[in-house]
Formats: structure tokens, sequence, C-alpha cells
């Protein structure tokens, strides 16, 4: 029943009027609400940050004014003016990365290195356009081996400086890199490297990871993804986590070839995940050096690593040099090996520069541990999104505790599995309210498996909804190449895509259930509840993000975006819709797809912003008497 209030302000104003007056309110409380965190932030902060939290404060006063008048121009039925573009220097820019200006800040000791939005200085509001050289990129699977080398910043000439082992895996033809994934890392090739894996495991071979319990694997320091592109063949989910890199970025690369990545470094900061989401953490020739700040780096490593779960540590610093004593093997291996022995590691295999070690299945390993250096960490199923590296144990105690080898060999599906999850979906992060926090606890802690296949029945009708949208349109834009194959279904141009708010990851199962050749990057917004256990439990490939803040990656990564309500998810946020469309537009790739499900009105204001952008957009209406609305829009090629 519609309240008092509203029809007595909807007929002194009227629609439009109220639309006006409810905008100018939010607008309001933006500028207004930061009064309060800031003084506290300055009570709490060092003074050598005093000034960037007075400049953040200004910044977003400014921000949302800006807001205030466009979205007045909005509301007023007025046109909106597009973003001018940016200029060459933005081609490959990549928000919060700024070493130079962490030095500054005073960070040192590898925090410069890490992520820092804190930091970032307000630039002008502008759409990121590809480089002169950028070409579309050839269809997948073709597109995993060759790339067009306008597309990524490398050179010539750093190509030809990095070594041999980058020119075995990587060669250059005019304007084309090509892949040989026989060629990577320094073995005879990627398929014996992961056969000597499955031998160290006890496996006859590496088709028989998935039996072994062996589904996800963090791919630290991936190189140019040959590895990863080895296990995206075996059907199991990579993910590759690189520092971020101003040219020649592993990163940049495996997204190009259609590999699942994004940047990531735990110098001083967790990475954005829960604790016990991968099988296997695999590094190769990856420049971390694990027994340094009292070992935190490898506890990292122990955090994210399920029960039963393997790391994989490949180095050719192992190897005695000449006829010397192997000081280089004492001082790595042997090092690691040491610390191994105090988390309830075992040394479960070796082979040449390639060690193997198992985390333990039992919980009780902790408590019964000789030496008792290293404590277990006291907060439990924590959320982290950035936290500070911890000088414990952690997910002892979670009812997460399962070990690889007794999950189902299914995607999350059994009772009991649901039922953990039901117990552990309303641990939500600290600053969600009170109301919110309860209304998770009631929606999630009785999760049913019911309710769980609805969802993803849902997902399965929704998804070909969305197909039969965007497939005459796609291969309308796109006719036949030269040298092309017939286009079809499901062989097209959507490979990498983004789910920026993906729930249960239901989803990515459709795309599974449906033989779409794609994988998903599931993003689970910091302020919605955290299913993102569920998504990696799964096996498939999830990340903790704050939508206020830039996504770590590379511009011109992700082929498709798709958001389920997530500007309502937002609206009561204190970061602008405008700056999301912006950086929606960097990640994704020129001709890419957007696809926005959510109510009438904030469809209506997101089509503005579309047009802001540059998007080809349009509104369909469901049909379904909800007042719930799809957005679809296309990037265009903005060529120089």
């Amino acid at each position: 029943m519609t309240p008092p209030w509203y029809k007595s302000v909807s007929s002194v104003f009227g629609l439009r009027g109220l639309l006006f007056f409810i905008l100018a309110v939010v607008a309001l409380v933006t500028v207004l609400a930061p009064l309060t965190s800031t003084s506290y932030d300055a009570s709490t902060t060092s003074s050598t940050l005093v000034p960037n939290v007075y400049s953040n404060y200004r910044r977003i006063k400014e921000q949302a004014a800006v807001d205030y008048l466009d979205l007045r121009s909005l509301s007023l039925g007025t046109s909106l003016k597009e973003f001018p573009l940016c200029g060459k220097e933005r081609e490959s820019y990549v928000p919060c990365y700024n070493v130079t200006g962490n030095l500054l800040a005073g960070l040192q000791e590898g925090d410069e290195l890490d992520r820092h939005c804190e930091f970032e200085r307000e630039n002008e509001r502008c759409v990121v356009r590809p480089p002169r050289e950028y070409k579309i990129p050839l269809r997948w699977p073709l597109g995993r081996d060759i790339i067009w080398s306008g597309n990524v910043k490398i050179t010539k000439d750093q190509l030809l400086s990095s070594g041999t082992v980058t020119t075995r895996l990587m060669l250059l033809e005019e304007n084309q890199i090509t892949f040989h994934s026989e060629d990577g890392l320094i073995f005879d090739g990627v398929k014996d490297y992961a056969r000597q894996i499955a031998e160290m495991i006890g496996l006859g071979s590496d088709t028989e990871f998935a039996q072994a319990g062996i589904r996800t694997v963090l791919d630290i320091g991936c190189g140019f993804g040959s590895f990863g592109a080895h296990l995206v063949s075996l059907n199991l989910m990579p993910i590759c986590i690189a520092e971020y890199e101003a040219t020649g970025s592993q990163v940049q690369l495996a997204l190009e070839r259609g590999l699942p990545a994004m940047i990531g470094n735990f110098f001083s900061k967790q990475l954005p995940y829960p604790a016990l989401s991968f099988d296997m953490v695999h590094c190769a020739q990856c420049g971390t050096t694990w027994d340094i700040k009292d070992a935190m780096l490898l506890l990292e490593v122990d955090r994210v690593l399920k029960p039963g779960g393997y790391f994989v540590l490949t180095s050719p610093t192992n190897k005695a040099q000449g006829n010397l004593p192997d000081t280089k093997k004492t001082s790595i291996s042997t090092r690691v090996n040491e610390l191994s022995k105090k988390i309830c590691w075992s040394l479960t295999g070796q082979q040449d520069e390639t060690f193997l070690w198992q985390k333990t299945t039992n919980s009780n390993c902790y408590s019964s541990r000789s030496q008792a250096s290293i404590p277990l960490c006291k907060d439990g199923d924590s959320v982290p999104y950035y936290h500070p590296l911890v000088p414990c144990i952690s997910g002892t105690t979670s009812k997460r505790w399962i070990p690889i080898q007794n999950r189902s060999s299914v995607s999350l599906t059994t009772s009991a599995e649901l039922e953990i999850h039901g117990k552990c979906l309303f641990l939500v992060l600290i600053h969600c309210s009170v109301s919110l926090g309860t209304y998770i606890f009631s929606m999630f802690s009785g999760l049913k498996p019911e309710e769980f296949l609805e969802d993803t029945q849902i997902w399965i009708s929704a998804l070909k909804n969305y197909w039969s949208l965007l497939t005459p349109l796609i291969f309308s834009d796109h006719p036949k190449r030269p040298g092309d194959e017939d286009p079809l279904p499901p062989f097209n141009m959507i490979r990498n895509v983004m789910d920026m708010n993906a729930r249960f990851g239901n989803l990515n199962s459709a795309l599974l259930d449906q033989g779409k050749s794609a994988w998903v990057m599931n993003v689970v917004p910091v302020n919605a509840p955290n299913t993102l256990p569920i998504i990696l439990d799964r096996g498939f490939a999830g990340v903790l993000h704050d939508w206020c803040e830039p996504f770590p990656t590379y511009p011109r990564t992700y082929d498709m975006l798709h958001a389920n309500e997530l500007l309502t998810l937002l609206s009561s946020e204190r970061c602008s819709l405008m700056d999301l469309f912006l950086e929606m537009d960097r990640i994704l790739r020129p001709e890419g797809w957007v696809v926005i499900s959510d109510k009438v009105g904030v469809i209506e204001m997101a089509r503005a912003l579309a047009t802001r952008v540059r998007w080809e957009a349009r509104v369909i209406d469901l049909q379904d008497g909800s007042d719930q609305r799809l957005l679809v829009c296309q990037k265009p090629f903005l060529k120089k």
C-alpha cells in the first residue's frame, strides 16, 4: 500500500518533481555523510595521512556536487554530455597502483607494491581509448594461442630481451604473438611438467587431478599462462595472479588469451579470498621470497589453501651451481620445508627443481605440534578485503574444513555442503548495518537445497534469454572474417565474462550447463552477503571487491559484464555510479557487451549514464509483469 507521505509529495511536486526531490536528498546526504567518518579517521590516522583524508573529503564533496548536477539534468529530461576521450597516457592505465606515489607517502618494505586506492587522486573523468594498433581478439580457442601484439603493452625489444625461456614460449611474427604450449617453463613441455606434478601426488596422469579433489588452482606469477592454459584443457579452473607491471604484464597477456587472471600480490596484505579457497597453489619461478617477514607470505598461502591441498614450488635457484655445495637448495627449499612443519604441511614429493607439500587434513594437528611458535588465529571465518598479513594460522576452526579428497565430485549440490554454507552466509563485513545483517541471517541461515536449485533454474532460463538477445547482434555486427569458419553458437566472441554481483555463481553454472565457451569472474561486492565461499567451493573463479574502487585488472580485459541488481545494491554507498560506468568501460573490450538487470527507475538512470560513455544501449521489458528491466549495451570501437 502506498504510504500517505508519498501521495502528498507526489500530488504537490508531480512525478518529475518527486524524482528531483529524492535526488536532492541523496546528494545532500552524500555531501554531509563524510563529516562524521572524516573526524574519526583524523583521530585514528597518523599525521602524515591527514592531508590525504582532507583531500579525500574534499574530493567526495566535489564529486557529489557534480553527480547532483548531472542527476538534476537527468530528472529534468535534458541530455547529458558525453565524457571526453582520455589521452594516450591512459591507454593502459591501472588505478590504485602508483609505486612512486606510495613511496612518497612513506610506504616501504614491499607495502608500496600493493594496491592502495586510498592514495588515488581524482583524475579527469574520461573514456579510455584503445591503442592505435588494437584489433578485436580472435575467437577462442584460436585466441588462446594467437593474440595481436598491439593489444598488449609489450614491445619487440622487450620480448627479445626477456631471455631464452620467453623466446621459446612466445614467437613474435609481424603483428601477432604465438604461444607454444609445449615450450613453457624450462622443461620438455607443459604436459610433461603437469604429469610430473601428478606423479608426485601419486596419480597416474594429470587427467586424474579432478579425481584427487583438485579443481581450482591459484597460479602465482603465472608467466604468460602456459600452465593455466593446460589446466583449462583439463577442465580445471586456474586463476593467475601477478603483481602490477607497467609493461609486459603477465595478467594482461593471460586475459588476452582468454584465461582467468587478475592483478594480485601479497607483500603486505591478504588476497581478497576467504580462507580455504583453493585446492592447489602453484609457484613456478614466481619470484617470491617465501621465508621473509617471519614466513607470513607462506602463512597466506596456507590460509587460502584447502585441507589436503597442495603447494607446488618450482625454481631453478634450487639447483646447485657447478661443483659447489647445494647452498642455493638449502637456502630456499630447505628453509621452506622447515617452516612447513610448523604449519602442519608434509613434503610429499620432489623431482628435479619441483617440490610439493600437502596441507594436513586433520585440524587437530595444530594443537599437537611440538613447535608451536606460530599461533592460531582467533578470528574464525573472517572476510578479508586487503587486510594486513597476519602472523598466525587461519581457518582451523572453520565449518568449511573439509579435505578436498572428501568433497563431492559435483558442483556443490549435496545437502550437507549447502547446510554448511547456510550457517556461514550471515557473516558480513563490519560496515554493514544491523538491519542488513539481520536480513541476511534470516535469508540465508536456513538455506535449503530446493531454494538453491530453484535459483539455478532461474539463471538457466535467464541465460537463454540473454543469448537469444545477444546472438543476432553479435553475428550481424561481426561478419565472417577472412580465414574464419562460419561463426556458429556457442563459438562466439564472448570468452571473458565478469558477473559483478554473482551471489551463488549460478550464471557461471548456467554457462557450463549450456556448453558456452566462456569462463566467469564471479565478483561478490563487499557490502553484499559473503557468498564467495560457495562460489569457490563449486570450483568457480571468484573474488571479493568494493565497487566504489577500481577493479584490479588492465583495460580492455573482459568481453562481457553482467550486473544483476548491482546498482540498487550500491545506491546506499557513498560512491559515484558515473565513476562505476567509467570503470566498467575501462575494463570492457571494444565491441564488448554489458547486461544490466535492475528496477525500471534504476535502468532509466543507467541508460543515461551508458550514453555518456558512448555505449549503444537499449532497454528490454521482460514482459513478466514485474518492474525489472534489462539494459543491453555494446561498447563501440573508438578508432583513432
